[in-house]
């Protein structure tokens, strides 16, 4: 049965998932599709018992659904809003890593790789000049 969870302890399930580098390479192949404890295994290069105990801490967590079909269980992504969260996760992650070029070439984060990141903090002057701009147009 699925619950309602608080914010805070969403985020305390969702960080032990993603500890673990086991988990999270799980996790990650569920987002793809739905898999099976034994070709998870395969897939990942892991045994089966290994497989199954990280299952059950991703099951236990709130993040993977388990479906019995035959002598099989099939597990998937308990949410699709999880799904994408973690996909915006990784995009954002990616986006920063340092030597790494940046994944949209038209990104305006700050200090990010793309274009006039090398600038940083002429950007960081451009945007608290436009600030006060910004704030009288508001008015």
């Amino acid at each position: 049965m699925l619950t309602i969870a608080s914010r805070l302890d969403v985020m305390n399930r969702l960080g032990r998932a993603m500890a673990d580098p086991t988990r999270s390479r799980i996790l990650l192949s569920l987002i793809d599709e739905p898999g099976y404890p034994a070709r998870l295994a395969r897939d990942l290069g892991l045994t089966r018992t290994n497989v199954s105990n990280h299952l059950a801490c991703l099951r236990g967590c709130g993040i993977v659904v388990a479906t019995p079909e035959g002598r099989q269980t099939r597990y998937e992504i308990a949410d699709p809003h999880l799904t994408r969260a973690v996909g915006v996760l990784l995009e954002t992650v990616l986006a920063v890593d340092d030597g790494v070029p940046c994944v949209d070439e038209n990104c305006d984060v700050p200090l990010c790789c793309g274009p006039g990141a090398a600038q940083g903090t002429t950007r960081d002057a451009d945007a608290t000049e436009a600030a006060p701009r910004m704030r009288e147009g508001a008015r």
